[in-house]
């Protein structure tokens, strides 16, 4: 016996979605009004943190799984059930539904997922936040970690990251945005456990956000920048003005790669308006610090440059290497 009758009409059974990184209690006008129009609420999991916020709205959700055929004799009379969906979103239920729907021998209510809230952008970061805390908890490895101890791994992702950038290749290029990003999130972890200075990664977050605003007068100010010169010129004057510094060489980093080094003082050099000349000596150094200096001013990166050449060098190599293996056998008969 089908489980309505076919004087009854089918009803309604509404899938309540929410997304957990949204605070409890947010629910979009179309849940609250399917909530307080529904004959039944339902939801399996007594804990939901929805619970408490529709309880409180006066809407009275009760406790229960049924199964499929159960939703649907629910229904009979016209009468709508609302599922509130845990955070697996039903599969049990859902399947359940499908092979009745498919069957042909119920009368099936109409079915509605309806999502109560949605994920902002960027909400995916908070799991990165929470999946970060329960590894440095709960992982032998990373609960031993430093900062000195990640350094070198921070550099490698960066440099995988600029050879997916290269390379044209969008899949990887999702991959070590992630890998880079990690690094900032396990650094910023491990800093809140500082007994003297410790900072979060909100802290972390609410600093970049405060120096972007301040260093775009022209988008969240007053001030205007219709070019990209313009701009740049707005950002050196406010971090200027932010540093303070008694030298243009400082904030330079002398760890990073040579030409990539004597690049980045000429650009403070050009940019300050000095008129600095390169020291005079013999050796392939000096060569490389001119050659350096010459590609900034012509607008270049020399590291990029020269990693281009690097790379052409690299085929060129693999080239000569598939011919040798391709002559190889018949030399030898």
């Amino acid at each position: 016996m089908n489980a309505t009758s076919s004087e009854e009409a089918p009803g309604r059974i509404v899938l309540l979605t929410t997304s957990h990184r949204v605070a409890p209690g947010l629910l979009s006008w179309p849940a609250w009004q399917a909530l307080h129009a529904a004959d039944r609420v339902l939801c399996a999991d007594g804990a939901h943190p929805q619970l408490p916020y529709l309880r409180e709205a006066g809407i009275a959700v009760a406790e229960g799984a049924p199964t499929a055929e159960e939703l649907v004799g629910a229904c009979g009379g016209g009468h709508t059930v609302v599922v509130v969906a845990t955070g697996e979103g039903e599969p049990a239920l859902t399947d359940g539904l499908a092979r009745l729907a498919g069957s042909g021998r119920v009368r099936m209510p109409e079915l509605e997922l309806l999502p109560a809230s949605y994920d902002l952008p960027g909400a995916r970061l908070l799991d990165l936040v929470q999946v970060m805390d329960r590894i440095r908890a709960e992982c032998p490895w990373s609960s031993q970690q430093t900062h000195k101890g990640l350094a070198k791994y921070g550099i490698e992702e960066a440099y995988e990251l600029v050879e997916a950038i290269e390379d044209g290749d969008r899949d990887e290029l999702r991959e070590e945005l992630g890998d880079v990003l990690l690094q900032v999130v396990f650094h910023s972890r491990i800093a809140e456990e500082d007994p003297d200075t410790p900072f979060s990664i909100d802290d972390v977050a609410a600093g970049i956000v405060t120096k972007l605003i301040h260093r775009h007068p022209h988008v969240f100010g007053d001030e205007t920048a219709s070019t990209p010169e313009e701009v740049k010129e707005h950002w050196l004057r406010t971090k200027a003005v932010e540093k303070q510094r008694a030298s243009v060489t400082e904030g330079v980093p002398l760890g990073q790669p040579g030409l990539a080094l004597a690049a980045k003082l000429a650009s403070r050099t050009r940019t300050a308006g000095l008129d600095v000349p390169l020291p005079r000596s013999e050796g392939i150094g000096y060569e490389l610090l001119a050659m350096a200096v010459r590609a900034e001013s012509d607008g270049v990166d020399p590291e990029a440059a020269l990693r281009a050449a690097a790379r052409a060098y690299r085929d060129a190599i693999r080239e000569v290497e598939d011919s040798a293996r391709q002559d190889g056998p018949a030399k030898k008969g």
